[in-house]
């Protein structure tokens, strides 16, 4: 059986995240997805505008993935060792950087093969939190002020 794994925040869920699942879903037996808890992404500098609970349910009920987790740390190779996974998914942003190169060989060195699939273009949570400050002129920032979290 082929395990695969992905990881992301999967806040504002669209089309590209749909694309993601569905392409890996096509490459693997069982797909795992890493679902960001929100430490972790304010960690990384960001907020989600979606509570992590709610991600990580939307996540789960695509029927592209056979179980969602919850993503508590950056290091993909132990999430991978740990839940079996022979295959990474990742976007194709990442592809050719120096840190991903590396990552190729680490990942590779233990029989774990990175794919890396193309961005939807023209969509992304970022834009969509823009189109929304726009329209309804706040942000994922004042959201949680205003509800004291």
């Amino acid at each position: 059986m082929i395990i695969g794994y992905t990881t992301g925040v999967y806040d504002l869920f669209h089309i590209g995240h749909l694309n993601l699942l569905k392409n890996a879903k096509g490459m693997c037996d069982k797909l795992i997805v890493g679902v960001t808890v929100d430490q972790l992404v304010q960690y990384k500098g960001k907020s989600a505008m979606i509570p992590f609970e709610d991600r990580i349910e939307i996540v789960r009920s695509c029927k592209y993935v056979d179980a969602a987790v919850p993503q508590y740390s950056m290091d993909k190779l132990k999430a991978c060792k740990e839940l079996g996974a022979t295959m990474l998914f990742v976007g194709d942003d990442w592809y050719g950087t120096d840190k991903w190169k590396k990552y190729e060989e680490d990942f590779g060195a233990e029989g774990i093969k990175i794919i890396y699939f193309p961005y939807t273009r023209g969509i992304s949570s970022t834009k969509i939190a823009e189109a929304l400050k726009t329209v309804r002129g706040w942000t994922a920032d004042e959201k949680i002020h205003k509800e004291g979290r």
